[in-house]
C-alpha cells in the first residue's frame, strides 16, 4: 500500500478516552500519542512492573487527564473508574503480558486476561457514551499447528501455555460481550491481534532486545535460547497506529467490528538470529551465544500473521520495515542511555514515523 493511513488529529482532539495498561510499555507509547492527538485520555493501570520503565523516564503522567492505580482484577473498582470517566472509546492494553510469567503464574495470568477482560467489558453495560472499543490481545491465540502458513483472523484459537490460552479466551469474552450486550447498546468491539513488538523504552524481561540492551550495555554476552524461533516483528508505533485507526473506522462504521491482525506482511517474519544480528550493529561491542536447546517451557517455532483482512478493511499497513523498525529501537536506547530524555526520543520516532511515506 502506498499511503496507509494513520490515526486522525481532528478526531481525537477532545474524545474521552479510557486507556488501560497505561503505565505498561505500549500503554506508555500509546498515552503519549493520544495526549498528542488531543484526546483527554484517563489511564488505568498497575504500578509500573519494572525500574527503570517509561512511565516514569517520559513522564507520562503529566500528559493524562487522570492516572488511576486499579487492578482489573478487582470488578468493584474498575466499574467506579469507568462511571467516573465517561469515556467515549476504551482502549483496553492491561494485560499480563509475557509467556514466561504465565507459567510461574496461571492463574494470576488468567484472572488478569480473561477475568480482566470481561470487568472493563462488562463496566461498560449502560454506559451511554461509550461507542467504540479495541481490546487488545496477541498473536499467540491461535492454535500453533507450526505450520508454514500465516495465520488469518478465521483460524483456530487456541493456546498450549497459559499466556497464549489466556488471551484466546479474551478474544472469546470480547466477542461474547459485543454479541451479547454491546452491539445493540451501539458500542462497536473489535479485538486486536499484534505481532511481536519492539521499540525503546521496554525493560521486561525475557523479550529479546531489552534482554540485549541489558547484557551488552553491562558487557555481557546476550545468552539466546531459540535463534531459529521466527516471529512477526514490527516496531511499537505500527500497531499503536493500528489501534487507533482501528477505533477511527469502529466510531464512524460499527460494521467493523471483529478480530484484526496487525503485523509486517507474512514474508517479513524474522528468527530471533536475524534480529540480534541487526540489533547489534548498533553495538560494537556485542556479543551473543546462540543457544538453541529445548531446556525450558515450551514455546512457539515459528508464527507468522496474514494481515490482509486490516490493509483491505482498514488501509493499515506498515510504514517501518524491519531494518527500520531494529535500527530505531536500538538508536533510543543508545540515545537514552547517553542522557537523552525519553520522551523526547517517543515524539521524535512519531515525528518521524507520520513523516514517512
Amino acid at each position: 500500500m502506498a499511503n496507509p493511513v494513520r490515526p486522525t488529529p481532528g478526531f481525537w482532539r477532545g474524545k474521552r478516552v479510557l486507556l488501560t495498561g497505561h503505565t505498561g510499555f505500549k500503554g506508555s507509547w500509546l498515552a503519549l500519542w493520544l495526549s498528542r492527538l488531543g484526546a483527554e485520555v484517563t489511564g488505568l493501570a498497575l504500578p509500573p512492573a519494572t525500574e527503570p520503565n517509561l512511565f516514569t523516564l517520559a513522564r507520562v503522567r503529566d500528559t493524562l487527564q487522570a492516572s488511576h492505580a486499579c487492578d482489573v482484577r478487582d470488578a468493584h473498582a474498575v466499574a467506579a473508574q469507568v462511571q467516573a470517566a465517561r469515556p467515549h472509546i476504551v482502549l483496553h492494553l492491561a494485560a499480563q503480558a509475557l509467556v514466561r510469567t504465565g507459567y510461574a503464574d496461571p492463574v494470576g495470568t488468567y484472572a488478569t486476561n480473561v477475568m480482566g477482560t470481561a470487568h472493563v467489558l462488562d463496566a461498560l453495560r449502560g454506559q451511554a457514551d461509550v461507542r467504540a472499543v479495541v481490546v487488545v490481545t496477541t498473536d499467540k491465540v491461535y492454535r500453533n499447528r507450526e505450520w508454514a502458513y500465516p495465520y488469518r483472523e478465521d483460524d483456530p484459537l487456541g493456546g498450549h501455555d497459559p499466556y497464549s490460552a489466556s488471551k484466546a479466551a479474551a478474544e472469546i469474552v470480547a466477542a461474547s460481550y459485543r454479541d451479547a450486550f454491546l452491539a445493540a447498546q451501539g458500542v462497536a468491539v473489535a479485538t486486536a491481534r499484534a505481532g511481536n513488538v519492539i521499540g525503546g523504552g521496554d525493560w521486561a524481561a525475557d523479550r529479546l532486545l531489552p534482554d540485549a540492551v541489558r547484557a551488552w550495555a553491562a558487557g555481557q554476552a546476550l545468552h539466546i535460547r531459540h535463534p531459529e524461533a521466527t516471529r512477526p516483528w514490527q516496531h511499537v508505533i505500527e500497531p499503536l497506529a493500528a489501534y487507533l485507526c482501528l477505533a477511527e473506522r469502529l466510531w464512524a462504521e460499527p460494521a467493523h467490528a471483529g478480530a484484526y491482525n496487525f503485523g509486517p506482511l507474512p514474508h517479513e517474519a524474522a528468527t530471533v538470529g536475524d534480529i540480534i544480528k541487526m540489533a547489534s550493529s548498533a553495538y560494537p561491542e556485542s556479543a551473543a551465544s546462540y543457544e538453541n536447546n529445548s531446556n525450558g517451557p515450551h514455546e512457539a517455532g515459528w508464527l507468522a500473521l496474514e494481515t490482509a483482512h486490516a490493509r483491505q478493511a482498514l488501509g493499515v499497513s506498515p510504514r517501518w520495515g524491519l531494518h527500520m523498525a531494529v535500527a530505531r529501537t536500538m538508536a533510543w536506547y543508545r540515545a537514552q542511555h547517553g542522557g537523552a530524555d525519553a520522551r523526547a526520543l517517543c515524539l521524535a520516532d512519531l515525528d518521524a514515523w507520520e513523516a514517512a511515506a
